[in-house]
């Protein structure tokens, strides 16, 4: 068994609502982020979906999180690229880096818009086949992050304002040390790490020549080591969907077993024709739970580890996830809250 050293505790929540009360969902998400915080957790992400009862707009949402915490990373999980304009969308995430004192955590992924063929004009100017849906999307995405100035230096905006040399404003420095890129291919993670994207990894991945997520993750994690091109570390964080019994009512653990009973067949062969891999859910009390995370390889790989909590629970139901998971199984992967670790020598 491979000694396991987590020091990075997050959570990721759906952020779904019922279609008639929308508000009362997203404030009950937002008062989610409120309890991580209280608890300890490191981080606290939202999905980002579209065309879903869930969280169409991670920046809005985040920066109404980021008045209601102080401390907590705010992360999105993640941000499609084929529906985002990479300038405007940098402008909204520099202004929610801004207000949240640089706590923003931006999960990004490339592809052409799951969506597209439904939405049509609505979404596109033009012939989608003429739109450049590929990495180069996020990396036009990052370079409007960084602080360049645009145009020569007699390039200047003039405004009631005044005459300003224009950029992306505001300007969040540090903010293209956080971006992550959702991972799941050895194609992917080799991009991500070739352009300095933190890497993001959960529990659906490409089996790539086998049928073991194990080693298809062990394989994507040597890849994007060994493409890494910063001089800085690389982070990587793992997505499990945890789920402890411990705290609940009877009724309640009936529920998290049925959720758990109703995905398991998935993950017993690779599936489609890309024969994509599942990761097995951990459902149990958290002697259970920790006992196969302990025995999890690329558990041990990694240092930061984000607890995915299932859909379309209550809000009580997430609260007591997240306490049992900080309370009983964090400190047993080597966890401590951030006030009381030791500091890093230089």
């Amino acid at each position: 068994m491979s000694k396991v050293n987590i020091d990075h505790i997050a959570f990721l929540t759906p952020g779904n609502y019922r279609d008639e009360a929308p508000r009362a969902g997203l404030e009950q998400s937002l008062e989610l982020f409120r309890s991580g915080e209280a608890l300890g957790y490191d981080s606290a992400w939202v999905r980002q979906r579209h065309l879903e009862r869930a969280v169409s707009s991670a920046t809005t949402f985040l920066a109404a999180a980021s008045q209601r915490t102080t401390r907590i990373g705010l992360g999105a999980a993640v941000i499609q690229m084929g529906y985002e304009n990479p300038f405007r969308l940098a402008e909204d995430l520099a202004s929610v880096d801004v207000l949240s004192g640089g706590r923003l955590q931006v999960g990004l992924s490339a592809g052409a818009p799951n969506h597209g063929g439904l939405l049509g004009e609505r979404l596109f100017d033009v012939d989608p086949g003429q739109i450049d849906f590929s990495w180069a999307r996020v990396a036009r995405l990052r370079r409007n992050l960084a602080g360049d100035w645009l145009g020569g230096e007699e390039s200047f905006v003039e405004s009631a304002a005044g005459r300003v040399r224009p950029r992306v404003s505001p300007y969040a420095p540090g903010l293209t040390d956080r971006l992550w890129y959702g991972g799941g291919s050895l194609r992917s993670v080799e991009w991500a790490g070739r352009n300095g994207f933190n890497l993001l990894i959960g529990n659906i991945t490409a089996g790539e020549g086998t049928d073991d997520y194990r080693e298809a993750q062990l394989r994507q994690l040597e890849a994007y080591c060994t493409h890494w091109s910063e001089r800085r570390p690389p982070r990587i964080a793992l997505g499990r969907v945890i789920v402890p019994l411990d705290g609940a009512d009877a009724p309640t653990r009936q529920r998290y077993r049925a959720f758990d009973e109703g995905r398991r067949a998935r993950t017993l062969a690779p599936q489609g024709e890309r024969r994509t891999v599942f990761v097995p859910d951990l459902v149990g009390t958290a002697d259970e739970i920790l006992t196969q995370l302990l025995a999890d390889p690329v558990v041990a790989q990694v240092s930061e580890l984000r607890l995915e909590l299932p859909y379309d629970l209550p809000f009580e139901h997430y609260r007591q996830i997240l306490e049992d998971f900080i309370e009983r199984i964090a400190p047993e992967l080597g966890w401590r809250p951030a006030g009381t670790r030791e500091p890093v020598a230089a």
